[in-house]
């Protein structure tokens, strides 16, 4: 029986006594909760937000603002208090008159805000109504301080956008008539739930609130994820190495090593058959070696850079030559794999190594001139933070990287899912993209630091020149031909920066895509979908602007666009070799074990 099956509207008493039986559970494992957030492990206070400098800062200046222009500050305050006083009044006229009725002026649309109840009973329409009210003062406010450093005012609007967002009417029971409706209609037992799901979440993460986005008892890696068929035939203390099974016929001559970001598991690329990267490259007869990054414990303190490029990306292409009997391999880089790859260039260059043929970087930064959305997190004080974090377990979690990455997007990756899942019982979706985007990877204590301070912070690379085992690396020593897909909405590596990068490069050689859409949905965008399209401009003299506003559009995927690009530099086509030789025995099957190893805070 739920409260549906009463005539009147009132929950009948059996249903009241199921209720207060959930509700009863409810404070039971609230007590669990208490015990498990009273020993969670802590990390450094610094990774929380800014500290308190930053807001002493932004007050200061609003007064200063104040004396020094009055009126415009009293203009701001008055029509906030306008807006609210009348908001108030109107609010009231509809209770006095005794009916649910609509407002005349709903508000706004706001997916936050899609139960009708928001707009029609005027109780929530009231909340809603005010928190968009104080919303739109706390925004104006900090886009009216004056006297505050460009870069710091940038953090202000960052941080002071996550406190609105935090405090949306949604976030809250009482304030959420969805989680309220469900709680009434389940005689509580959705709030049961929801309290289980946090407390295991918070179980997962030794009391760290991470919140799960995806079912991962509804996916298993080799069974229904990363089922492109290959082998492990190489391996050392860094990376597995899987050479696919060809499934064609012939091959070109030049095999392709594929290099992944080592923040997260290189199955991205290889959900599933339909969207599968992985698969596609190997159905172009292409033979396909991907580096499969070892996840690092505290062990791995003192690996950096210097080690993922000599035990990694040196001994991929060794090891990649070696089983093709090629001089000469073509290598893709992806995110911070492709930053690498770039600094991997350019020791080759001054090494007077030829084992790159080509090049091509999947949204990757090599100039961080322009720090964009991650400004917040490249001060001092929060690398500071993670500097100690660091020091103090020998990696940087992975907790801590995801958290950052999610905020960036807080409505769609934390609140959203914690109303679904805390508020109203709510299972996690059974969403492979999700599933990875929560498998995530540590990273050494050197190499964090080295990555943070001297490409993100210094810019080193893009400015002057990157020091690395015994060389000094630049951009202009990159000088084989390379193709660099970026994604127009791309919050965690922008494709203006991105381009920027490949500008700096030394190759005669150079193509540009710019795909729609974001990090990830932009780069596994398969051609039966027909879904995003991708610009293209051979002048990559312009700057961004210009490029983008002569560039021309088209339709569909970029995948045939490279694959063209590729082929033409793939050498002639040789019987499919099959995965390993005699001097390289099968290790197992792809997609190996270092791909299972879970990060633990």
């Amino acid at each position: 029986m739920t409260t549906n099956d009463t005539t009147d509207g009132v929950v009948s008493g059996e249903n009241l006594d199921k209720l207060n039986t959930n509700l009863r559970k409810v404070e039971e494992l609230t007590q669990r909760l208490t015990q498990i957030l009273t020993h969670r492990s802590t990390h450094n206070a610094a990774l929380d937000g800014p500290n308190q400098e930053l807001f002493s800062k932004a007050a200061t200046a609003y007064w200063h603002e104040a004396f020094r222009d009055p009126a415009k500050v009293l203009e701001h305050q008055l029509q906030f208090w306008s807006k609210s006083v009348t908001h108030f009044v109107e609010a009231q006229q509809v209770l006095a008159s005794g009916k649910l009725a609509a407002p005349a002026d709903p508000g706004p649309k706001d997916r936050r805000f899609a139960n009708p109840l928001w707009d029609t009973h005027p109780y929530f329409n009231y909340v809603k109504q005010q928190y968009l009210i104080n919303a739109a003062a706390v925004t104006q406010a900090v886009e009216d301080v004056s006297d505050m450093e460009p870069a710091e005012k940038q953090r202000l609007a960052y941080f002071s956008r996550q406190i609105v967002d935090m405090m949306s009417p949604t976030n809250f029971l009482a304030t959420n008539p969805d989680a309220l409706e469900k709680a009434v209609a389940t005689e509580g037992h959705s709030l049961v739930k929801g309290l289980e799901n946090l407390i295991s979440d918070l179980e997962a993460n030794n009391g760290e609130l991470i919140v799960k986005l995806a079912d991962d008892t509804a996916f298993e890696l080799g069974r229904n994820i990363a089922t492109t068929p290959g082998k492990v035939i190489f391996r050392n203390r860094m990376m597995e190495l899987i050479q696919y099974t060809p499934t064609t016929e012939k091959v070109h001559k030049t095999p392709v090593v594929l290099f992944p970001p080592w923040i997260n598991k290189y199955y991205i690329l290889d959900l599933k058959e339909q969207n599968s990267l992985v698969k596609w490259i190997v159905e172009q007869g292409h033979t396909l070696f991907v580096v499969s990054w070892v996840n690092p414990d505290a062990a791995y303190a003192g690996v950096g850079l210097e080690d993922y490029i000599k035990d990694g990306y040196l001994a991929a292409i060794g090891e990649a030559k070696a089983i093709t009997g090629e001089k000469q391999v073509n290598a893709i880089g992806y995110c911070i794999a492709g930053t690498t790859l770039s600094l991997t260039l350019s020791l080759l260059k001054q090494r007077k190594d030829k084992s790159i043929k080509s090049a091509t970087f999947f949204t990757a930064l090599t100039d961080f001139g322009d720090q964009g959305e991650f400004a917040p997190f490249l001060t001092d004080d929060f690398i500071d933070g993670i500097e100690a974090e660091c020091a103090e377990k020998g990696i940087l979690p992975s907790v801590i990287m995801a958290r950052t990455f999610t905020y960036l997007r807080s409505n769609d990756l934390v609140y959203t899912p914690a109303i679904k899942s805390y508020m109203m019982g709510e299972t996690p979706p059974a969403f492979d993209l999700l599933y990875w985007n929560g498998d995530g990877a540590n990273l050494p204590a050197k190499m964090a630091m080295q990555y943070l301070r001297g490409l993100c912070q210094r810019n080193e690379l893009a400015e002057g020149g990157f020091d690395l085992m015994g060389h000094h690396l630049t951009l202009d020593d990159i000088d084989v031909p390379l193709c660099a897909i970026a994604c127009e909405t791309d919050h965690i590596a922008p494709w203006k920066d991105s381009y920027r990068g490949i500008q700096a490069m030394g190759s005669k050689d150079k193509t540009f895509i710019m795909t729609q859409s974001g990090h990830i949905a932009g780069i596994v965008n398969p051609p039966a979908k027909n879904k995003y399209g991708h610009y293209t401009n051979p002048d990559l003299t312009l700057d961004h602007e210009d490029w983008l506003a002569s560039a021309d559009f088209n339709e569909g995927s970029w995948w045939p666009r490279w694959g063209a690009w590729l082929n033409k530099r793939a050498g002639a086509m040789v019987k499919a070799r099959k995965p390993g030789d005699s001097e390289h025995p099968i290790l197992g099957d792809a997609p190996g074990t270092y791909v299972g190893v879970k990060a633990r805070p």
